[in-house]
């Protein structure tokens, strides 16, 4: 049959390319389609840096996919000589019975990970570029660092590529179908596809293409890179970790990062539990100086050094679930179809994992690996659990 595969893959961002370079590393013969350009910068997966930790506060069920993914970074690495992940430790900021602290501190201590608790006085000697109140505690992770989000997507595309997969870019789908007798069809403006499986990895694009599967909301995010007010000499990965501090009130959680990318690049901060709704076609991608102010003011009592100049931002897009849990499953309705989507604003960190699970279910239908928490079905019978973090 003209235009026949083994696997399409809708959806070249992290998971997508992922699911692509591990298909095409099985022998399979992969369609990829992506509506951009490889790598852009008009989803979720860009923004030069993304948080991986291990000591997981959203559920410990995360712990060993996290485990596998560190790997999973570190083969991919190789084969693409390009260096995707930066060790810097990691603090966990906030009030003890603040979920960041207390999520992650059970979480380390169910799977026996590496870990310290500090006191304020002590997170203000270590790391001096922050300034915690005396109520505040951190936990600290060794083991936490930086992935890179665009290297990451375009070394798997490029593996993917080496391994055979067809990888189509400017192509948006319009519609795909699964099949009376088994596969499935893609139809883009090019033409029309068949494959004995699919695999939608969508991002801010799954409301329309999966639009009786789960509830979905996309919202804006905004990221910010500030000038320290002394230069960045403070904020080197070895002198500053990444973070996540809670919010005293709902809406102020925020995240950060040291400097990456020398003096030009500022450091990087953002809110995780702030934004608002939005349609991934007319996305407000302009960071208003309202925004910048609101930033900086927060800055200046938590990270005063950081406070300085604004350099730039850019806005990107949460997918969110009810319950702020992943959807990676077989379709319910379509065998021959695996979905994932709904990585509500801290999914980055899983994408090598991911990817290999889509291709176990996309080859085998099932995979080895924990995914009960992700079934869709859980969202039909009622959303659970807690707000969820990057």
């Amino acid at each position: 049959m003209k235009n026949a595969y083994d696997v399409i893959v809708v959806g070249l961002g992290g998971m997508g390319s992922a699911a692509a370079r591990h298909l095409a590393r099985r022998g399979r013969r992969v369609l990829g389609l992506e509506r951009f350009g490889a790598a852009h910068a008009h989803g979720s997966s860009h923004g030069g840096s993304r948080i991986y930790r291990q000591a997981y506060a959203e559920d410990p069920a995360y712990v060993p996919l996290l485990l596998r993914a560190r790997e999973l970074w570190d083969e991919a690495a190789a084969d693409s000589g390009q260096e995707l992940f930066t060790r810097t430790g990691g603090l966990m900021i906030g009030r003890p019975d603040a979920e960041p602290v207390a999520g992650t501190l059970r979480s380390a201590r169910e799977w026996g990970l590496q870990h310290e608790v500090l006191d304020a006085a002590e997170i203000r000697r270590r790391f001096p570029t922050f300034t915690p109140s005396e109520a505040e505690v951190a936990v600290h992770e060794d083991a936490a660092g930086v992935v890179r989000p665009e290297l990451t997507v375009r070394a798997h595309l490029d593996l993917a590529a080496a391994g055979g997969a067809d990888l189509r870019f400017h192509e948006p789908v319009l519609t795909w179908e699964a099949l009376p007798a088994g596969g499935v069809a893609v139809t883009t403006a090019q033409g029309r596809y068949h494959a004995d499986r699919l695999v939608l990895a969508p991002g801010a694009w799954a409301p329309g293409l999966l639009p009786d599967l789960v509830p979905l909301r996309v919202e804006r995010r905004v990221m910010y890179w500030f000038a320290p007010r002394s230069g960045v000499q403070d904020f080197t990965p070895d002198r500053h970790p990444i973070y996540v501090w809670a919010g005293e009130t709902e809406g102020d959680e925020m995240y950060g990062f040291p400097a990456l990318d020398g003096p030009e690049g500022g450091v990087k901060v953002a809110f995780h539990s702030r934004g608002e709704p939005a349609v991934p076609e007319s996305l407000d991608r302009t960071v208003h100086a309202s925004e910048i102010d609101v930033m900086r003011r927060h800055l200046s009592t938590r990270l005063p050094a950081l406070a300085g100049e604004f350099v730039t931002g850019a806005a990107c897009m949460y997918v969110n679930t009810a319950d702020e849990h992943f959807v990676v499953s077989r379709h319910p309705a379509h065998e021959d179809v695996v979905v994932a989507c709904g990585f509500s604003g801290h999914g980055f960190k899983f994408v090598p994992v991911i990817g290999e699970i889509l291709a176990d279910l996309a080859v085998d239908g099932t995979t080895r690996h924990p995914i009960a928490l992700f079934d869709p079905a859980r969202l039909r019978r009622g959303p659970a659990g807690g707000p969820r973090r990057t």
